[in-house]
């Protein structure tokens, strides 16, 4: 029984491509490549000749069971897409659960991920998240995406191809308003850049489509709802119900701000009107 390597790989800089990944695409007796001629410019750089197969959304099946058959054969194989790691929004999901499934070893060979690494450097809250992926092409799936999402309160990460982006700052804007936003567009590369903004403003300043590269949307969550204040009268009727129960005045009032949230203050001077 071979192995399958799941290997992250750079999502621009080529240096970013650890040893160990390089020692594992080099050993392995195959390489599952998104794209062929992509992976082919990497491998070229590091001098790795490793024979590879085309593995990706259009020939996943067909593909996914040829490979699986090398692996069950005693071949090893290394998973790669075209930048960051396999399996993340991509279809590499479908040959690690294929390869569990038929209980062939995995192993990671982790390296950069776009979503996170766009995350680390936009200055968004980063201690809860969620990753959404790509954004569908169907309009109404792409609403009710969106429409699911309007109380989310962790910080949302998207990914969207430059030529799709100014739709999906329109929807943005119409979904979500002046809620912060960051786009985060070629990351690791020489025009890396960190574009912080709201919705509404990325709608009207990027509506031509000028921004290129790979880019990740960062989006704020929703802010936690108010609850609405206790009425001054009731909290006024509590601190009557205390000065009833012998308290003074003060304390009073002061346990009726702690039940209402109202301002111990206003409790206080509604007390003492008509004394």
């Amino acid at each position: 029984m071979g192995k399958l390597y799941v290997v992250g790989s750079p999502i621009g800089n080529l240096g970013d491509l650890s040893p160990r990944a390089i020692e594992t695409l080099s050993a392995c007796d195959l390489i599952a490549a998104e794209d062929t001629r992509v992976t082919l410019k990497l491998l070229r750089h590091f001098g790795i000749s490793t024979p590879m197969v085309s593995y990706h959304e259009h020939n996943r099946r067909e593909s996914g069971a040829a490979i699986l058959r090398r692996l069950q054969g005693g071949e090893d194989c290394a998973l790669i897409t075209d930048a960051g790691m396999p399996a993340v929004s991509d279809p590499g999901e479908d040959l690690v659960r294929a390869c569990h499934e038929a209980g062939v070893p995995v192993e990671s060979v982790p390296g950069p991920v776009a979503f996170a690494t766009a995350l680390a450097i936009s200055g968004f809250p980063g201690g809860r998240f969620t990753f959404e992926g790509f954004l569908s092409t169907n309009k109404r799936s792409r609403r009710e995406h969106l429409d699911s999402l309007a109380g989310e309160r962790r910080t949302m990460l998207f990914y969207e191809a430059p030529h799709k982006l100014p739709n999906t700052l329109r929807d943005f804007a119409s979904a979500f308003g002046e809620r912060p936003l960051a786009i985060v567009r070629e990351l690791t590369k020489l025009h890396e850049e960190v574009i912080r903004t709201t919705c509404e403003e990325a709608a009207l300043r990027y509506a031509d489509g000028g921004l290129k590269g790979e880019i990740v949307l960062v989006l704020a969550g929703a802010p936690p709802e108010e609850a609405e204040p206790v009425p001054l009268e009731d909290a006024v009727a509590v601190a009557r119900e205390n000065l009833a129960q012998g308290m003074g005045a003060s304390e009073a009032a002061r346990r009726a701000a702690q039940a209402s949230g109202r301002r111990k203050s206003e409790i206080y001077a509604e007390l003492m009107k008509g004394n």
